[in-house]
Formats: C-alpha cells, sequence, structure tokens
C-alpha cells in the first residue's frame, strides 16, 4: 500500500490525457513549473514510458502523486474502466513515491482502489479544476478550451454543480462540448462556407484542423500545436492555408492570404456558436446569477475570453484567480494544464 503523502515534500500534479501528458511541480503551495507533452496514448501505455523519460528531471524524482486523467477512453483500453485500471496501476508502478488517484465527487483514492471508483475517477480532471476554483469563487462558470474539447462547470456555493457528470451525460447537458482549438477537424464545425462572396459545401474529409485556423488567424498559443498535422506535413502558414482551401475544393493559389484569413475567420466564429449556445442555456440556470463570471482557460483560453465578451460577462483567467500560487513564468502552462494544476493543489488537503 503507498505509504501516506507527507506535506513537507513536493508534489505533481498529473492529467493522463488521450493526446497528452500534462504535470504540474508544487512546492509549499507554489506551483513551480509545468509541462505538456504529446503522448499518443492510443498506440498503448509504452507510450507513456516514452513520454515520461522525456519530461523534465523532477517529472521523474521522488514527490508525492495527485493523478487525474481522460486518457482512458482511448481505444487501446477495453472500455473506460479497463483504462481507469491500467492508468492507475501504470502511475503506481512508474511514478516515484506515493501515488493517489482523483475520483472527484468521490475524493481521492489509493490506486489499487481505482477499480472500484473507476466511474468517479473517468475523465474526471474538469471537477479538479471546478473544485479548486470553488476556493475562491463563490459562483462562476468555468470554460476550459483545451485542444480537443471543451468544458463549461457551473460552480455554485463554492462546489462543482454539473449537472452530468460523466462524458455522456456532459455531452447531454452542454457541460461538455467536444471541440478544442488544435485537433478538431473544421468539418465538424459547419457543412458550408463563404469563398470570394459564394456559399460554398465544404470536402466530407479531414484535410485541415483547428490548428491551422488559428495559426492563420494569429490566435494559436505557441507551443499548443504538439500533434501531427491533418496531412502529417509542416505547420507553417502557408502550409495551414494549403489544408484549408482543400476543405473548399481549391488550391492555395486560387486565393490571397486574405481570402484564406476570411475563410479561418468564418471557421472561428462557427466554433464560438458552439460554446456560445452552451454557455447560454447553462447561464440560464437560477443559481447563476447575471454577476457570475467566466473563468478561462485552456490552450484556447482566448476563446474563453471572446465568449465572455459576446454574453456580456465578466472574465477572469485561471492563473488571475489562483495567481498568489503562480510565478508569472509559469502562468501561460498553468492554464493549459489546469487540471494538472488543480489536482497537484487539491492533494495538498490532509
Amino acid at each position: 500500500m503507498p505509504a501516506s503523502p507527507s506535506r513537507n515534500r513536493r508534489r505533481i500534479g498529473w492529467d493522463l490525457g488521450g493526446v497528452h501528458v500534462k504535470a504540474a511541480l508544487i512546492e509549499d503551495g507554489t506551483v513551480r513549473d509545468v509541462v505538456q507533452a504529446a503522448c499518443p496514448l492510443w498506440r498503448g501505455l509504452p507510450a507513456l514510458d516514452r513520454t515520461l523519460a522525456g519530461l523534465p528531471d523532477w517529472a521523474r524524482a521522488e514527490a508525492d502523486h495527485a493523478v487525474t486523467m481522460t486518457g482512458e477512453l482511448t481505444d487501446c483500453f477495453a472500455d473506460r474502466a479497463d483504462g481507469v485500471a491500467q492508468l492507475a496501476g501504470w502511475a503506481s508502478a512508474n511514478l516515484r513515491g506515493p501515488v493517489r488517484i482523483y475520483a472527484g465527487r468521490s475524493g481521492i483514492q489509493e490506486p489499487q482502489a481505482a477499480a472500484a471508483h473507476a466511474a468517479d475517477i473517468a475523465s474526471a480532471n474538469w471537477h479538479a479544476t471546478a473544485a479548486l476554483l470553488g476556493r475562491d469563487l463563490g459562483t462562476a462558470l468555468l470554460v476550459d478550451v483545451g485542444s480537443t474539447t471543451a468544458d463549461l462547470i457551473p460552480i455554485v456555493g463554492g462546489l462543482p454543480a454539473a449537472a452530468g457528470y460523466s462524458d455522456a451525460e456532459r455531452l447531454e447537458t452542454g457541460e461538455l462540448v467536444y471541440t478544442g482549438v488544435v485537433r478538431t477537424p473544421v468539418l465538424a464545425l459547419a457543412d458550408h462556407a463563404v469563398f470570394a462572396g459564394r456559399r460554398t459545401r465544404l470536402m466530407a474529409e479531414t484535410f485541415a484542423q483547428t490548428a491551422d485556423v488559428y495559426r492563420i488567424t494569429g490566435d494559436l498559443p505557441e507551443g499548443a500545436d504538439q500533434q501531427p498535422s491533418a496531412d502529417l506535413k509542416g505547420k507553417s502558414l502557408e502550409e495551414s492555408e494549403t489544408r484549408l482551401a482543400r476543405m473548399i475544393g481549391r488550391d492555395r493559389g486560387e486565393g490571397t492570404a486574405q481570402d484564406w484569413l476570411l475563410l479561418a475567420r468564418h471557421f472561428a466564429e462557427a466554433q464560438l456558436r458552439l460554446l456560445h449556445d452552451a454557455a447560454a442555456c447553462l447561464l440560464a440556470r437560477p443559481d447563476l446569477p447575471a454577476a457570475a463570471p467566466l473563468v478561462v482557460c485552456g490552450a484556447g483560453a482566448f476563446l474563453g475570453e471572446r465568449l465572455a465578451a459576446r454574453l456580456g460577462r465578466e472574465a477572469l483567467a485561471f492563473t488571475q484567480v489562483i495567481g498568489a500560487r503562480i510565478p508569472g513564468d509559469s502562468a501561460a502552462w498553468a492554464s493549459t494544464c489546469g487540471p494538472a494544476v488543480a489536482v497537484g493543489l487539491l492533494a495538498e488537503a490532509p
């Protein structure tokens, strides 16, 4: 059985995802460093071994470890319960020091209890972020827009107040919007676009992703796009324009840079509307007053800020709410890796 965590040692919060591993180093309540690394977990658990080997030395050093996850849904596992058990087992075997697993509404569990709490552990990283913010904000709507998905989580009375809990439930309630700023195929945002003054249907292909859209608009944060492009080619502005042009059956040379910018903005607007519709429904709840702010984080925090402006709500950065615990040089990655930061800080409680 893992040793009890110590108050006086370093702690690392982990978010084991299906395409990224995120880790936050925490000492004495301060986030000292944060890292995100690509991890093609769909290829099997050895992908985690390779990713761990490439992380900073502190990630492999002795520490107390708190783990949340979303990677249990990848197709290398038989089902979510199998994924939870295997990821908890991997963490226990490969992280140096005591390991505990975040189980959301069931608290923090030992790895050997993960199978019994699989339904509460599976993809509960959103719960960790909302629970941490609830310590400082009584009422808010968390908007965490990541590379692949967006979590919109009501916080009421200082606690996560999502109507759903599992991925399936939160898809139904609008608290999980399966859209992100890096990996989402643009075909998932619209079935048509406007080009050169004419409406056109889209190719039913995954030629381009939202990373291309936001690279063209200039919004994509540095370092956010850690996965291969759709065509496995480069990530220059010109190559992104080429991929986007293919979505409307054209070559890049058939348009100007302004044409491709306008097309990218069309898809950006379509994605923002998806978030707007979900947020507007949630903010209509009677327990979320008009003064409730949006707390934005994730690689797509810029979309959260635009959403708040559109809704006429105050936007607070995740790092602003817990800013006293995050040095400035870690703030950008702390926002991108919010659940890893959150689970590490939450695990400080005895």
